[in-house]
């Protein structure tokens, strides 16, 4: 599976009015989410949020999660601000951005809060970690290390059936071989019977 995580620009789609526009967002620039952005998976949408954060000057927390019923997978995310960092104020600040997963396997962001109710830190480059190019590479290496995992342990899956297949096969195949074996014997036997009779 292609996740397009190494362009240094990530693909982003804008659903809404029942069209879809895509168009090309650099991860350096100043960009805002916005209602109907589209990443290509979780870890890039987070990593699109946590960089907003990061520039706006506030760091971001998980809010909620919600799993399927089905498969007990992750299919929405909400993340936020953690808090004002000087009196320690979790969980009051309004600031959200919530996460869908679509039925294609991307994300989609279903509602976003940009408003805090509190001062925002002003961002000091040497007091605050910014994720350079090695982290961002590692970030993504990491999420396309997951996807492959999935996929590996879905082929493992797909060959032990495959072997079980072919076992019971030549299982039933040795069965007949084994037949034929002691019918071909039989008539043998009965042939030299005959051939003494006579």
């Amino acid at each position: 599976m292609d996740t397009d995580l190494d362009d240094e620009n990530r693909r982003i789609e804008t659903l809404g009015g029942g069209e879809s526009s895509t168009y090309e967002v650099d991860m350096n620039q100043e960009q805002e989410p916005r209602e109907g952005m589209f990443f290509v998976s979780e870890e890039a949408a987070r990593l699109f949020y946590d960089g907003y954060a990061l520039r706006v000057g506030f760091s971001t927390r998980v809010l909620s999660s919600r799993k399927s019923d089905r498969d007990g997978s992750i299919i929405s995310r909400g993340l936020g601000c953690r808090g004002c960092p000087h009196n320690g104020r979790r969980g009051g600040c309004t600031a959200t951005l919530l996460l869908k997963r679509e039925k294609t396997g991307g994300w989609v962001v279903r509602k976003f809060v940009r408003d805090h109710n509190h001062s925002l830190v002003v961002q000091l480059q040497k007091s605050r970690r910014t994720l350079d190019e090695k982290d961002k590479k590692i970030q993504e290496l990491t999420a396309e290390l997951r996807v492959k995992k999935r996929l590996s342990a879905a082929y493992r899956e797909q060959i032990l059936t495959f072997v079980k297949d072919v076992e019971h096969h030549n299982e039933q195949l040795s069965k007949r071989v084994q037949l034929v074996f002691k019918n071909l014997g039989e008539l043998e036997t009965k042939g030299e019977e005959l051939a003494q009779s006579r």
